[in-house]
């Protein structure tokens, strides 16, 4: 199964990333996924279910370690041909 992950940290700082997003944005483009899209307002990764899922789940640790107040996330399934 593939996944697709769409997540933000906050709260936000619009003048310097804080540390908290600059460690969920080393989480992901550090894991084992196939696809990552690392944005100002959001962030993408692509991959198979296991590497995604244990991705989110160093995600949500480090970067609540990290002061995050909210991590907001979506997980969706990846059908053939999208």
């Amino acid at each position: 199964m593939r996944l697709r992950v769409e997540f933000t940290t906050e709260p936000f700082d619009l003048d310097e990333a804080p540390e908290h997003a600059v460690v969920a944005r080393r989480v992901i483009e550090t894991a084992d996924l196939e696809s990552v899209d690392v944005g100002p307002f959001g962030n993408t990764a692509e991959g198979g279910a296991d590497a995604v899922l244990t991705a989110v789940d160093a995600l949500l640790r480090k970067s609540l370690e990290a002061g995050a107040t909210r991590v907001s996330l979506q997980v969706n399934v990846v059908r053939e041909g999208e």
